[in-house]
């Protein structure tokens, strides 16, 4: 997500797991939550203590809190190319250790920044962000190691895709790797200035696109697939995007270029959808556009402001996604302040929250912790003042901040304040589309144990099947002695909860206090919460 001037004065900044069952078993066994020897979640509501009680998905704060972490020009990670696989994956660990601290519950992952794999991939050629060589093998997987260590933490790793962008500069195909896709199938691509991008109107560039991301769907324990906001370029004077030869051959029944335009993303995204349903269909798919789809003054039915329009210059129309279902969530980037004329924060979360009301789709707001320390994003309440106003929208399902980067350098303090105010407690993440008359997923958690230690109190568990994450809750004495179930459940509250990690083991460093207990809950595929365990009380 590298910084683009925008027709408004805010710029844009930026732009289930690998491999078999088998080899995801031996990576992680005995660590994490996940069984990932059952390709297809289990239907039964799991097993487990008799007497065990399922509370519902109504205690602890649901709630979004993710992070962008850049890979493209190595904008966030790696720091430059050329690391070793060792200092690559120290640097990717910080991060991560950097969101779990500042209690986010999710990062996106850039996977594929110009039609190229921060993945192993037999479709495409590895990133050259990785090794400064497009093709250049960085001697690891860093997807596979990313969901590993991300679900270890507590944090959902989504996998942030760009469909169409091929490249920045010189965009001659033999600067790309000879097993680039737009190397082999030339006719794919199409030069815009010093850029280059697969063809949307090209079929053959739409079924592609597809199979590359439905791939790393199977062979990944991914929580997510995410776009941003690159469909077609944004405009450049001077310069026209040359698909007159698909336009010839693919634009019948269209009255204009641009309506066709449109209709070639709206059916990759639809396709895109419908593919990860029929894989997996715990993983959520989203986009984070543009924050304005267009203006009033051009359609009725847009939000009052006088800026870029992502309908007419990308051919993007989120609206229409929202209102046919094809995505589970939008994140439009509202990347300027409250009060700002051409494009007013405040004015722009109504207009989204408007859109999604009784559709389904969730929103989530994109945040602009990059431009902490600019005109009008000075002091500490920089970014918690976003929040002061869209954190009421009962629509607003979270916030997703550009970068992990920008918050823990030069937003850090501004993100402390936030955190102080508006995060006072850790949130599951939200819900995937749970199908109609499924319970949870995953069962009971047994064997729960807590102990005074040094650093706090030590809770222990036994590994659950169908678990992706557990989420451990500290009861106040009253709950944990009463140990009636309707108690126990009325203690699953966001003040209550401690974290959510992928292990079977967490460290509560909360001061103790007498009489508390602790409860654990599994969360399945869709981060549906199973029955509460038994409370097990702190024993020295």
């Amino acid at each position: 997500m590298d910084s683009v001037a925008r027709a408004v004065t805010s710029p844009r900044a930026a732009l289930r797991w690998a491999a078999t069952a088998a080899a995801a078993t031996v990576l992680l066994a005995g660590c994490t939550a996940q069984d990932t020897g059952a390709e297809e979640p289990r239907t039964d509501g799991g097993s487990g203590a008799a007497g065990s009680l399922r509370c519902g998905d109504g205690g602890a704060e649901r709630r979004m809190r993710g992070a962008w972490l850049t890979t493209v020009r190595n904008i966030d990670w790696p720091s430059e190319p050329g690391l070793s696989a060792g200092e690559q994956q120290a640097e990717l660990d910080a991060y991560l250790d950097d969101a779990s601290d500042m209690g986010l519950n999710a990062v996106f992952l850039h996977v594929r920044p110009t039609a190229d794999a921060v993945y192993e991939s037999d479709l495409e050629p590895w990133a050259r962000y990785l090794t400064g060589d497009q093709g250049g093998d960085p001697g690891y997987d860093p997807l596979e190691y990313a969901v590993a260590e991300a679900h270890e933490r507590g944090l959902e790793l989504h996998a942030w895709f760009n469909p169409y962008r091929v490249g920045f500069q010189d965009p001659d195909v033999e600067n790309l790797a000879e097993d680039h896709p737009a190397r082999e199938n030339p006719e794919w691509l199409v030069d815009y200035g010093d850029e280059a991008y697969l063809d949307p109107g090209n079929p053959e560039v739409r079924e592609w696109v597809t199979r590359v991301i439905l791939d790393v769907v199977e062979r990944y324990d991914v929580d997510g697939v995410h776009f941003d906001d690159f469909f077609y370029p944004y405009p450049k004077d001077g310069e026209e995007f040359d698909d007159d030869a698909s336009w010839e051959d693919h634009g019948d029944g269209f009255d204009d270029r641009a309506g066709w335009r449109r209709d070639n993303v709206n059916r990759l995204i639809a396709d895109v959808h419908e593919g990860i349903e029929a894989t997996k269909p715990w993983v959520s798919f989203g986009i984070s556009p543009f924050g304005i789809w267009r203006n009033d003054s051009t359609d009725p039915s847009g939000s009052s402001s006088s800026g870029l329009q992502s309908y007419d210059a990308q051919y993007a129309d989120t609206r229409t996604w929202i209102q046919e279902g094809t995505v589970d969530y939008v994140a439009p980037q509202l990347y300027w302040e409250r009060g700002f004329e051409a494009a007013d924060y405040e004015v722009l979360a109504d207009w989204w929250a408007q859109e999604v009301e009784g559709t389904g789709v969730d929103l989530y707001v994109g945040q602009a912790a990059y431009r902490v320390g600019e005109d009008g994003w000075s002091g500490e309440d920089a970014l918690s003042t976003q929040l002061d106003y869209s954190g009421e929208l009962p629509q607003v399902d979270g916030d997703v901040y550009f970068s992990i980067r920008s918050l823990r350098e030069n937003a850090s303090d501004a993100y402390s304040a936030l955190a102080d105010e508006h995060y006072g407690n850790p949130a599951l993440p939200p819900l995937s589309d749970v199908p109609e008359g499924q319970g949870p997923l995953a069962g009971a958690v047994d064997g729960v144990t807590a102990r005074a230690a040094d650093e706090g109190v030590d809770v222990a568990w036994e590994a659950v099947d169908g678990a992706r994450f557990y989420a451990v809750y500290r009861l106040p004495a009253d709950a944990a002695a009463a140990g009636s179930e309707e108690e126990r459940c009325a203690a699953l509250s966001a003040e209550n909860l401690v974290g959510l990690t992928g292990k079977t083991a967490l460290t509560d460093t909360a001061p103790l206090e007498n009489g508390v207990g602790y409860v654990v809950t599994a969360l399945d595929d869709y981060r549906a919460e199973g029955p509460v365990s038994e409370v097990a009380d702190v024993r020295g």
